[in-house]
């Protein structure tokens, strides 16, 4: 069983709750004493994480493309022309 504190809780839910989806139950302490525990609703099989490939997307938009230096420029121009605009 993991533990966490209240802190831990209010800053880092997104962890918490991950640990939670994942079929963890999680104590939860306040001044270092065991208040509380949190555990999955569903007792089944734990989410599975779907991992993003990000460069294998990026190849499919731009293929093998390499923008030099002054198109990057050119590009970031425009766009900032594009919201004064």
């Amino acid at each position: 069983m993991k533990t966490a504190t209240v802190r831990d809780i209010r800053n880092n839910f997104a962890r918490v709750s991950a640990w939670i989806e994942h079929g963890e139950s999680v104590e939860i302490t306040k001044g270092g004493k065991a208040f509380a525990r949190l555990v999955p609703a569903n007792e089944g099989k734990p989410r599975k994480l779907v991992k993003v490939d990000y460069a294998k997307q990026l190849r499919k938009t731009w293929g093998s493309r390499v923008f030099s230096a002054a198109e990057v420029a050119a590009m970031r121009a425009a766009e900032l022309e594009g919201e004064q605009g």
